[in-house]
């Protein structure tokens, strides 16, 4: 027997009011979590260079019986974030800002299994 699947997304849009539908679950907050945490974290270290950060995040998860120990669980998820910094730094000191975003975004460190990441900065993919 297949063990039943449920995935979840969830969208957030920096400037504007936190969004809740009426029925997101609470799988649909650890996502909505995880994406203002993450973009919250690179507001946080961007304001430390000078830089300001404007833009969106997006997390996905799938939720199925993880193969170690049957339980329902995240077996996989995303975040996708696609943001716009002011002044652009060059590329070595745009990827420290990212790595520092992802690692202290406690959320996404809390999580099991880790995050996938995907960063889109000024309309190009970096990751």
């Amino acid at each position: 027997m297949t063990a039943r699947r449920f995935e979840y997304h969830v969208e957030e849009r920096f400037g504007d009011p936190p969004h809740v539908e009426p029925d997101w679950t609470p799988e649909h907050f650890v996502l909505a979590g995880l994406a203002r945490c993450t973009f919250k974290s690179l507001d946080f270290h961007a304001k430390r260079r000078g830089i300001s950060v404007s833009g969106t995040a997006a997390a996905q998860g799938l939720v199925t019986k993880r193969d170690e120990d049957g339980r329902y669980a995240f077996v996989d998820v995303d975040c996708r974030l696609e943001i716009e910094l002011d002044p652009p730094p060059y590329r070595q000191a745009l990827e420290e800002l990212l790595d520092l975003a992802e690692r202290d975004c406690f959320v996404g460190a809390s999580l099991n299994p880790t995050p996938h990441y995907e960063w889109q900065v000024g309309g190009k993919s970096v990751r």
